[in-house]
């Protein structure tokens, strides 16, 4: 049922008196491990800062950055955005090339699969084929959806998504609707039911509770943790990043003596478990910016959230609007809407003026999830050869959309390891590009599908300048 937020948080217990974040920088520490992310879009890395994403990963690859004893780094994957078979023999790869590459740098690691605060995404399939290639035998895999700066909370293995005061069930909003991952369940018991075609039971899956979180700490935890075995699934529930400490607490102390888990999470998650200490909001003058410039947007999310962002963006005087339209790049005007297009955005960051390169709003969907996925699949490699032809440099871009910003990185921009910076806007990150990239140092913002209010487009707009001619 829906609830009142403020009612719903006010009726918790208590949260657990004290400040976790140095016991877990120093248990992390003291393990030795480096936590790697295998983050199906790039939006993973929006409660993070001050650590490196990779879009290769060949064992050279990740045996150098494992040797570097970095203890956190994101490997974008970009798995949402594949149909599952194709999901699967990825993570099969990327865990295959992780163990070798751990053995050959002396380096332990932990594993964590990041995927949708929302719950869209391949599981359980790329998950038993990562399980399976990394050669652990793991007592349990720990689902932890919740995501605060996008409102997503899981109370009493209800997780729900945020809606003004009220907490939504998941299975009640837009994204269970979702043509490639939709859903019904609320209770993610019952959700892991549901996504396992019934091969595991809700009476099966663990949970740990709020109850036990907050009136047990650490140490209750770490005692439930330890029960949990033969490669079981136990749900966390969370609705705080005070909840997530105490968790993350007890799980290392679980994992210090001996057991060893698989993480699905959101973001929220890897914050706390890397041990980082959360920062400010970063401002236009972190960002280094060049003095003058157009910023380049390209958007390609058709949530009704990302249609009410860009609306919003195009009121603000000074953007320079260039619709590709859906229907020309999926049938046999294509080269000419990408030459279209592109020339568009040079006239326009040419003349020092900011660019918004969104997708025509009308959602245009397959048969079945297969086919959902490669029409999206399509438009995004349209977006990316738009980019191709474009020759102006902007000041900075913004990519809005799991998919997109993922394309935009690797193929349209040719990001092999970019550094984290921090958050623009609440779940929001930004990445300095790397000198292999098309454009080295410039600020890159990836913008979720499912994240800001009406006016975030246009705030960031208007804080990094819309003209600077």
């Amino acid at each position: 049922m829906v609830l009142s937020k403020l009612a719903a948080l006010n009726s918790l217990p208590p949260e657990w008196p004290d400040d976790l974040r140095p016991a877990i920088r120093h248990e992390v520490a003291a393990s030795q491990r480096t936590l790697v992310v295998l983050d199906d879009d790039p939006t993973g890395t929006q409660t993070v800062h001050d650590l490196p994403v990779l879009t290769h990963w060949s064992v050279d690859v990740l045996r150098e950055e494992l040797a570097r004893g970095t203890e956190t780094f994101y490997l974008l994957t970009n798995s949402r955005s594949l149909p599952a078979q194709d999901a699967q023999q990825l993570n099969r790869a990327i865990g295959q090339n992780l163990t070798l590459a751990s053995r050959l740098a002396g380096r332990a690691m932990a594993v964590v699969s990041r995927s949708d605060s929302t719950l869209r995404g391949h599981f359980p399939a790329e998950v038993e084929a990562l399980a399976a290639a990394l050669e652990t035998p793991f007592d349990g895999w720990l689902i932890i959806p919740c995501f605060f700066e996008g409102g997503r909370y899981t109370i009493g293995n209800v997780h729900y998504a945020a809606e003004g005061d009220q907490l939504i069930p998941a299975g009640e909003t837009a994204y269970a609707q979702d043509a490639a991952f939709g859903y019904r369940a609320s209770d993610l018991t019952e959700w892991v039911a549901e996504k396992t075609g019934g091969q595991i039971a809700a009476s099966a899956v663990e949970s740990i509770s709020l109850d036990e979180i907050r009136r047990g700490g650490p140490s209750r935890v770490a005692e439930r943790l330890r029960h949990v075995t033969n490669g079981r699934i136990c749900i966390v529930n969370a609705a705080s990043y005070r909840d997530l400490e105490v968790l993350v607490l007890g799980l290392l102390r679980a994992e210090a003596q001996g057991s060893h888990f698989l993480y699905r999470t959101a973001a929220s998650f890897v914050q706390v478990r890397a041990g980082i200490t959360p920062r400010p909001l970063l401002t236009p003058g972190d960002l280094d910016l060049p003095a003058t410039g157009g910023g380049l947007f390209v958007v390609g999310s058709y949530l009704a959230r990302t249609g009410d962002q860009v609306s919003h963006l195009l009121d603000q005087p000074g953007i320079v609007a260039v619709e590709a339209h859906v229907p020309a790049l999926l049938g046999g005007g294509r080269s000419q809407e990408i030459a279209r297009c592109a020339a568009a955005i040079d006239r326009a960051l040419g003349a020092d003026q900011s660019t918004a390169l969104y997708t025509s709003r009308e959602l245009i969907t397959g048969d079945d999830a297969a086919s959902s996925l490669d029409v999206g699949r399509r438009v995004s490699e349209s977006l990316v050869a738009i980019l191709h032809r474009v020759t102006a440099t902007p000041r900075y871009i913004v990519a809005k959309g799991g998919i997109t910003s993922s394309d935009v990185a690797t193929a349209g921009l040719g990001v092999h390891r970019a550094w984290v910076l921090g958050q623009l806007l609440p779940g929001v990150p930004v990445w300095r590009l790397g000198p292999e990239s098309r454009y080295p140092g410039r600020p890159y913002v990836v913008f979720p599908g499912n994240v800001g209010g009406p006016d975030a487009l246009a705030r960031i707009a208007v804080d990094l300048g819309v003209n600077n001619g």
